[in-house]
Order: C-alpha cells, then sequence, then structure tokens
C-alpha cells in the first residue's frame, strides 16, 4: 500500500505531499464491576495523505488532506489525490518551506508490551477498595500499540512505536435515599498503578461527598483552589498563548524576552518541553510534520524564552528550529500545602464544565461539588459557578512545590487563583 500511495503521490500534479500510516494493534476489556464480560483484539491499518500546491500565480501555497482506507481502489486513490491538488490550489497561505530530513536525539525506543500494560491495569482497579455504598459499576480498558510512519516528498521518513492506554471507570455512590453516577477517564502511555488508584478513589470520595452537599453560599469574591484535572486548563492557557499559531494569528500578544504580565506578586511561572515523561502517551522522537522533538525551555519566570508551533505559522514568524511539543512540565510552585489550603477559600473539585478562554483569559465553570472552608469551618457544597480572567489571576496566582501528572502534563499538584467571582447558589 505505501508503494502505491507514494506511486499515486508522485503522479498527481502535487508540489509537495507527505504520507501517514498508523498501524495499531490493541486489546479491549469490558468489565461488569471487576468481573470480565467481554474482550476484544484489534488490529488496524489507517493512512492519511496531504497534498501542497501552488497557485498559478506562485503567490499562495495551499494544502489540503484527507484519510484514505487500505481497501480503496487504484482508480479512486488516484481520484481522491487529484481532488486534493484541486481543493489545495484554491487555499491562499502565504508560501513556506516544509521540514527537511533531520535527526532526533539518540533515544532508546521500547517495545509496546500489551500483556504486561494490560495487566497492570487491572490489576490497578482490582487492588481498588470498595464500600457497601461505593463501588464501581463498570469499566473499559484499552491498550494499544501504534506504529506510525511518515514519508514526505521532502525525504523524510521515519518510523517510530508508542503505547496508548485509556481506562474508563463508571462509579456508583448511594445513600438511603438516592444514588449517583460519576464517569472517569484517564489516559496514558503505560499504567501509572498508583495515580490510577488514587483518582477513581477520590472519585468514590467524591460521590459519597456529592450525597450531603448543600447549595453554595454567597461569598462574594474569594480564592478557589483547583486540586484535580480541571487545572489543566488553567496551564494550557500559558502553552497556547506562547504558540506560534496564536501569536501569527494575534489571538496572543507575548512575546520572547517579555513579561506576560506586570506587575507578578505571586508565582512566576516555568514551562518546559520535555521529550520523554514516565507513563505518557506523548513520548515522542518527531512531532507530526517530522520536526524532532527535544527538550526546551519555553517559560523561565513568567517570560516567554521559545516559541512552539506548526511549521507553517513558525515560518511566517521567521523561525526555523521549532516543533509541536507533546509532553510538558509547569513548574514554578513555591507554596506547601498548607498555604494553599489556608484562610477562607473554596476548593472545587467537581465541575459540570470548565473552560479556559485562550483569547481573551476569561474562566468559567459549574460548580458540581466543591468544599468551602472558613478557617476551621468546613461546608461541603454544589450549585453557582465560578468566573473571572486570567490576565488577573496569573499576578497573583500560587502553585504548590508538590506536583501531579495528567498524562503528558506535569503541572502543580494544587493551584490557588485569587479574587475569583464566585456565584452562590442559595
Amino acid at each position: 500500500m505505501i508503494g502505491k500511495l507514494t506511486e499515486i503521490l508522485k503522479e498527481c500534479g502535487a508540489d509537495a505531499w507527505e504520507l501517514q500510516e498508523l498501524k495499531t494493534e490493541g486489546w479491549e476489556f469490558y468489565f461488569i464491576r471487576k468481573k470480565l464480560d467481554q474482550n476484544r483484539v484489534k488490529k488496524i491499518t489507517d493512512y492519511r495523505i496531504t497534498v501542497y500546491k501552488y497557485s498559478d500565480d506562485g503567490k499562495y501555497f495551499g494544502s489540503a488532506s484527507a484519510p484514505v482506507s487500505p481497501d480503496e481502489t487504484e482508480e479512486n486513490l488516484r481520484k481522491t489525490a487529484e481532488d486534493l491538488c484541486y481543493q489545495a490550489s484554491l487555499v491562499k497561505n502565504r508560501p513556506y518551506k516544509l521540514n527537511q530530513p533531520a535527526d532526533a536525539e539518540k533515544a532508546e525506543q521500547k517495545e509496546t508490551d500489551i500483556a504486561k500494560i494490560s495487566s497492570d491495569f487491572i490489576k490497578a482497579v482490582n487492588s481498588i477498595d470498595e464500600t457497601k455504598t461505593e463501588d464501581i459499576n463498570s469499566h473499559e480498558i484499552f491498550v494499544s500499540s501504534i506504529e506510525r510512519r511518515l514519508i514526505t516528498s521532502e525525504g523524510i521518513d521515519i518510523t517510530e512505536k508508542y503505547p496508548y492506554s485509556m481506562c474508563e471507570a463508571v462509579i456508583n455512590a448511594r445513600n438511603e435515599k438516592q444514588e449517583i453516577e460519576l464517569y472517569r477517564m484517564f489516559r496514558s502511555g503505560t499504567c501509572d498503578e498508583k495515580s490510577l488508584a488514587e483518582g477513581i478513589g477520590r472519585a468514590m470520595q467524591f460521590g459519597r461527598d456529592r450525597l450531603k452537599t448543600e447549595k453554595t453560599p454567597v461569598t462574594g469574591n474569594i480564592p478557589v483552589v483547583l486540586s484535580t484535572d480541571d487545572a489543566v486548563s488553567v496551564y494550557t492557557y500559558f502553552l497556547e498563548r506562547i504558540s506560534t499559531q496564536a501569536v501569527y494569528q494575534k489571538i496572543s500578544d507575548w512575546q520572547t524576552g517579555k513579561p506576560v504580565a506586570e506587575g507578578i506578586t505571586g508565582d512566576r511561572m516555568n514551562i518546559r518541553s520535555v521529550r520523554y515523561l514516565p507513563n505518557s502517551s506523548a513520548n515522542r522522537l518527531y512531532d507530526s510534520e517530522g520536526a524532532p522533538i527535544r527538550d526546551l525551555q519555553l517559560m523561565k519566570d513568567s517570560v516567554p524564552c521559545s516559541l512552539w508551533g506548526n511549521r507553517m505559522t513558525s515560518q511566517y514568524l521567521g523561525l526555523e528550529d521549532t516543533f509541536s511539543v507533546t509532553n510538558v512540565i509547569f513548574e514554578g510552585g513555591t507554596a506547601e500545602e498548607e498555604e494553599i489550603r489556608s484562610g477562607r477559600y473554596l476548593e472545587v473539585v467537581e465541575f459540570s464544565d470548565f473552560q479556559v478562554d485562550t483569547v481573551t483569559g476569561s474562566i468559567f465553570g459549574e460548580i458540581r461539588l466543591a468544599y468551602y472552608h472558613d478557617n476551621d469551618m468546613v461546608k461541603i457544597v454544589s450549585g453557582g459557578s465560578v468566573s473571572g480572567t486570567m490576565r488577573d489571576f496569573m499576578k497573583n496566582m500560587r502553585m504548590s512545590k508538590e506536583m501531579k501528572q495528567y498524562n503528558s502534563y506535569m503541572i502543580p499538584a494544587l493551584t490557588r487563583l485569587e479574587n475569583v467571582t464566585v456565584t452562590g447558589a442559595e
């Protein structure tokens, strides 16, 4: 199939092209409570082609892509490639140069042991203690070994393998009056047994507490503490605003060498792109366009050091040595847990939805479960919402020294935002 597609792409009239082959071998397990209900094996191959085409006057360089089936006839494959060439010719992008072959820094690539990873997931879930009022209703485990090959008209031909896993769990909690259900999804490469067990264990605790909530009181503007994966959205805001796409499109006005805000009194943000994180599903040698991934400081003390991003927008900004990041570490926390969890604050652990807008910095989330602290007094509450803007919060944001990994992101375990608008439900 590779040979056939390569020949078609060379003959379709494209000025440049890319071909990606994705081979996925996986095991899937479906459990009712902790008893295996069914399992299956999958082995599939997917292809995606991308063509690039200059306009007739050479002023524009467009692209178009589409998935193609390995069972497709040669006639239809040629028609797809020709249709993509036509679509690409209509795209009005400024010309830019594609990636050229380049070697990634040497790194050992281990074979994915699907059997061991699957066993680790099953063992981790089985280790979780259930009670009469909180248990695992059902869970599903998906473990895959993925082999990705990228071939381009510029001479790139790279192949790498990596694991990708998911565990979905439905947790039930009940009392004499009602029963509720919580859903959790955990993504990773290999299995982090401790983190998975802790995540499901916390969900059981949250389910138990959801059954005895009061309405969120009218508090006015108070600090909000984030201690779950919802905090990832806060850190993604910083990462996205130093992408070449955001800067080129003027979504972001951040610049390398200049602080992201004036008058910062809280913790200062440090961001590092790293090629490897334990158990991550994003441990790669190359990005999706064939650029080598490397360890790189992106932000130091809330001052951007380097931009990251795709080839097109990087070229438009005059940057050559860029790549799309995969694993990211966010550091800079100086606070102990006692400092983060002090005084009067609201720790929100369950949102019905939590969003951080990259353009405006606005945050918004509807509260499902939170703990309202007023020194020694604690209320379990639900309802209402939080809102505000990261443009203000980043100036006095506090982060814990302790770190927590969520797949490809390593972030402070606790994040405290000051002066958040909390709308009560009373």
